[in-house]
């Protein structure tokens, strides 16, 4: 009787394991044009749109066994735009996970942000998440930085993307998690303007900052997407388009105990770029935003912690212990606090809108950290995703991101330059009115006119 030697068994195991090696593992060229080529070449041919979806069937199965981030698909004829949803956003007819090992619901209805899609935009995948929004480590590898860890809760969006494997990535931004994946990837994010009527079939958070956000590789493909989506039913009355914007550059950002050399002269850069188009910026301050930066990270801890009773009891299963991290932040929120926080919230988003009067301007602008991308070969800084003011270093860890959040503003990313070493996208944000997507992805599209898009590679798995 002859007996299976283990090693030789599992060699050939793996051997054997996906699809056929021999075709599909370089991105289809076609996955390169920008969206408004492509565009433009459907209109004149629709049936190249089959012949795409062929090669992105090769393509799906390579990149997503290399890339991790899609976590349950569903087939779409011919596509001309392929959508994908974060894993906290309800899809009928697919699994809602949010980032858990053992949980999963299947709802029966679909987002409302999802409502009134273009027939040309097909929903494809739900992409990954971390757990709860608030653990370490969705499992995707960033495709075009690699040694960049892609970081935030909306990963699988921003990898997604970057990998090619959708056009356009649907996620939700609490304090950054759709523009720091976005950015670390070398993307556009766009974080929409905060409103709870946009919000129904999300997983809540903290529901007094949680957003609707996109990503997409370029902002002209967010600008030509965006009409598809059928999102004005969920959009104010927006910001007049104008042919030059009042731009500012936050002060507090140009501390240079703050914010690092390298992200000082990427900031500069864009500021070059303003000024090239007609709108060169001055400096502002924001004090009474600023000084609310830890209130924001504060209150979404102890939002989490305050439904994690409910959360456990619903999940039954084991959290990952930077879940339990970040509760533990929350739990050490005082009531008196959470109320004073929420205090301080309502008197800065009821004079926002007066505090862009008097300074005069449509845009303010920083960068998307005080420091480059952190390296996935070096341990995240601390124990939980959510900062502690014992913290060392707090005051670099509660970054930029909050100004947004906690005043409810729309603000979008968008990289400028590579590091020095040229391993890391280095991005501004810019962070406009209430109700202000379309001026956004207009500055942003216009500022990407003079930057370039960063220089990346044709994937091959």
């Amino acid at each position: 009787m002859s007996h299976a030697d283990t090693q030789s068994t599992i060699t050939y195991y793996l051997g054997q394991c996906g699809a056929d090696p021999s075709i599909g593992r370089e991105q289809p060229e076609y996955l390169g044009l920008a969206l408004r080529k492509r565009h433009e070449l459907l209109e004149r041919n629709p049936a190249l749109a089959a012949d795409w979806a062929a090669q992105y069937a090769h393509w799906q199965v390579h990149a997503d066994s290399h890339y991790r981030c899609l976590t349950s698909t569903r087939p779409a004829e011919a596509p001309w735009y392929r959508l994908g949803v974060k894993d906290t956003v309800d899809v009928a007819g697919l699994p809602t996970r949010l980032g858990l090992r053992a949980y999963r619901h299947y709802p029966q209805r679909s987002a409302d942000a999802l409502t009134f899609l273009d027939p040309r935009i097909a929903l494809t995948a739900k992409v990954a998440t971390t757990e709860l929004n608030i653990a370490f480590g969705a499992g995707c590898r960033n495709p075009h930085f690699p040694t960049i860890d892609p970081s935030g809760s909306s990963t699988g969006s921003a990898v997604s993307v970057a990998a090619g494997l959708c056009d356009i990535s649907l996620g939700t931004d609490v304090l950054g998690s759709v523009r720091w994946p976005a950015s670390h990837c070398g993307m556009v994010g766009l974080r929409m303007t905060q409103k709870a009527q946009s919000l129904g079939g999300v997983f809540p958070l903290s529901p007094r900052m949680d957003a609707l956000g996109w990503v997409t590789r370029s902002a002209d493909d967010l600008q030509l997407l965006f009409p598809m989506l059928g999102l004005d039913a969920l959009l104010g009355q927006q910001q007049p388009l104008k042919e030059r914007y009042q731009v500012a550059i936050l002060e507090h950002a140009l501390d240079p105990g703050l914010t690092s050399p390298a992200m000082l002269d990427m900031l500069g850069q864009a500021r070059g770029a303003l000024a090239e188009l007609g709108m060169a910026p001055s400096e502002v301050r924001m004090p009474e935003l600023w000084a609310c930066r830890g209130d924001a990270w504060q209150l979404c801890a102890r939002d989490a912690w305050l439904a994690s009773a409910a959360w456990m009891r619903r999940f039954d299963c084991e959290l990952h212990w930077s879940t339990l991290s970040a509760l533990g932040v929350g739990e050490g929120v005082s009531d008196a606090e959470y109320q004073r926080i929420q205090q301080r919230m309502d008197s800065v988003r009821a004079g926002i809108d007066a505090w862009f009067d008097d300074a005069g301007v449509d845009f303010v602008v920083f960068p998307m950290d005080p420091n480059r991308p952190f390296d996935r070969r070096n341990p995240q800084p601390g124990d939980s995703t959510i900062p502690s003011p014992a913290d060392e270093g707090y005051s670099q860890k509660i970054s930029f991101t909050p100004l947004a959040s906690f005043s409810g503003l729309p603000a979008i990313t968008v990289p400028i330059c590579l590091s020095s070493d040229g391993k890391a996208p280095l991005a501004v944000q810019v962070m406009g009115r209430r109700d202000s997507e379309h001026q956004l992805l207009d500055i942003a599209r216009r500022l990407q006119g003079v930057t370039g898009l960063l220089p990346t590679r044709r994937l091959h798995v």
